[in-house]
């Protein structure tokens, strides 16, 4: 396949601005392959992109494209974590799938690698291959290590939980800073089942990426093979017309949905596989939010993973990886093996010399840690479209809980309440007004939830939000109510001290008043607006519910 600006005169002017780039005649003739890469310089999962962008170079020469390497924007949450850039991160989604769809389209790319790594970046760009529906494959920068601290290893929420355990007096500064100097040893998504690893594990699921894209660290000299061959892997789909619309198909979304359960996975997954849903067309009929926990209730629950457990994304690559996982849901019926890869096979023929290396990293179905999936959809009087818990993650005392709300309208005075001992056990925390539309934002709550179960309060204190949370958080922490506060949702009439219900094993959550005083309360309600500026009021007037992944309007 050629591409566009190859032969004839009416090219000429476009040829001759490739001449002014130093490409060849014989490269004019090749199949272009956009590589967009997005490396910077302020995301640890991103700083090495630029040798992956590199390897997958070499890969698409070598099957005998022209590869060009595109910028990507991106956000570092754990950066953007507690002050107002992380209203940007969930925003930020939008804008990546938009350029990498103008870059793509601008230049007629004949087919695309995606190259990312971290929280948004990879949902967005899963968004513009679905809508580009070009020839496309996935490799991401791979997560980092876990650090080492007195025998203990560590994640980046053992950060933040140190730094709870500092305001609640339980180690001083200089053991503080030991965490702070250890937790993150290497570049990576951070090492932990956390979104970004989450993500480039479901790629897989979805069949967009080669095996170990999700688990293979970013500092193993595998990581660049993997790069070399997804560049002759996008090659081979060019050359076959293999696009994500006959990859990203609905089976191959429940199927992700099957893995993301057995793997514990982050409940951000619920909200970026709704919007890529969105992205293929799906009605709500076809796929909801309630497609989570009808998966959930027959797919095991098989690996735990940081935060939620003691193994680590290298545990879990060591282990078979993905791969292993799939074969083992593929062969008790729980993921559809018919589903094609961007490889050219079905899922069946890519796993089928998959095995589990380490049954105590990926258990056997017959002896997972629960018979049910790693997330839970509750939805009652609180949440009438559903929240999103990651439940495990939750310890088993907080699974059933009734207690007191603590309200308030913005994550900084939780934190305040949280840092300062004015939570006591019991207590149901209420943060409001951080939503898609409300943060504006819907940013991530990992101060508030690390600082609860840093202070020691993980078995006995429940936080709600129409926010949501990093992949790092454990602990009873729901989110993404909705409707949020600021649509007029019932979390907005919560007042200091009423009685909140949460049965997670039951799925539901409920405010703990008569439907006459909550009809009451809501035909009253006039809901807050922050104010704000720029690409957030625009963000604001365009984004949908939580529900529907907070995708624009269409």
């Amino acid at each position: 396949m050629q591409n566009i600006f190859s032969e004839g005169t009416a090219m000429s002017s476009q040829r001759s601005l490739m001449r002014a780039l130093g490409w060849t005649d014989s490269e004019m003739k090749k199949p272009i392959i956009g590589i967009i890469c997005a490396q910077s310089d302020i995301i640890p999962g991103h700083m090495y992109l630029d040798k992956i962008a590199e390897a997958v170079k070499e890969g698409v020469i070598a099957a005998g494209g022209k590869p060009v390497v595109v910028p990507s924007i991106g956000v570092c949450d754990g950066i953007a974590m507690g002050h107002a850039g992380m209203r940007y991160s969930l925003p930020s989604r939008e804008v990546i799938a938009d350029s990498a769809e103008i870059l793509a389209r601008a230049h007629a790319f004949s087919g695309v690698v995606f190259v990312g790594n971290c929280d948004k970046i990879i949902p967005g760009m899963l968004m513009a291959a679905v809508r580009l529906d070009l020839p496309c494959a996935f490799v991401s920068g791979g997560p980092m290590l876990a650090g080492k601290m007195h025998g203990q290893r560590l994640s980046l929420s053992s950060m933040f939980e140190a730094v709870g355990a500092f305001n609640a007096g339980k180690i001083d500064e200089a053991e503080l800073h030991e965490y702070e100097c250890s937790s993150c040893p290497t570049c990576g998504s951070c090492s932990g089942m956390f979104t970004a690893n989450s993500l480039n594990c479901l790629t897989e699921a979805l069949g967009i990426s080669l095996p170990g894209n999700g688990t293979i660290p970013m500092v193993y000299s595998r990581r660049i093979m993997l790069a070399k061959e997804t560049g002759e892997a996008v090659m081979n789909a060019v050359k076959n017309n293999i696009r994500p619309s006959s990859v990203i198909t609905p089976k191959a979304l429940k199927n992700a949905v099957a893995v993301d359960n057995a793997i514990g996975a982050s409940s951000n997954s619920v909200l970026h596989l709704l919007a890529l849903a969105s992205e293929m067309g799906m009605s709500e009929e076809e796929f909801s939010i309630d497609a989570f926990n009808e998966i959930s209730a027959k797919t095991p629950h098989i690996c735990k993973l940081a935060p939620a457990g003691a193994d680590y994304i290298e545990d879990l690559n060591e282990a078979g990886g993905i791969s292993a996982v799939i074969k083992e849901l593929e062969g008790a019926g729980l993921f559809d093996g018919t589903a094609m890869t961007v490889s050219g096979v079905t899922q069946s023929e890519r796993v089928k010399n998959a095995r589990v290396l380490d049954e105590r990293v990926i258990r056997p179905l017959s002896a997972p840690y629960s018979k049910t999936g790693g997330l839970a959809i509750l939805k009652g009087s609180l949440a009438k479209e559903g929240a999103v818990v990651k439940k495990s993650a939750v310890d088993p005392a907080m699974l059933r809980h009734s207690g007191p709300a603590r309200v308030f309208d913005s994550e900084e005075a939780a934190m305040e309440a949280i840092s300062t001992g004015r939570i006591v056990k019991g207590d149901v925390v209420v943060i409001r007004y951080e939503g898609p539309k409300g943060g504006p934002g819907m940013r991530e709550m990992l101060s508030p939830t690390s600082a609860i179960v840093g202070a020691g309060l993980g078995a006995d204190v429940a936080l709600i939000t129409d926010g949501r949370f990093s992949g790092a958080t454990r602990g009873a922490a729901i989110g993404h109510v909705c409707p949020e506060a600021a649509a007029g949702g019932a979390i907005g009439v919560v007042r200091e001290g009423d009685i909140i219900d949460i049965d997670i094993e039951g799925g539901r959550i409920d405010l703990r008043v008569s439907e006459e005083e909550l009809a009451a309360r809501l035909n009253a309600f006039s809901p807050l607006e922050k104010p704000v500026d720029g690409y957030l009021k625009r963000y604001r007037a365009q984004v949908t519910s939580a529900s529907r992944g907070a995708t624009f309007r269409k």
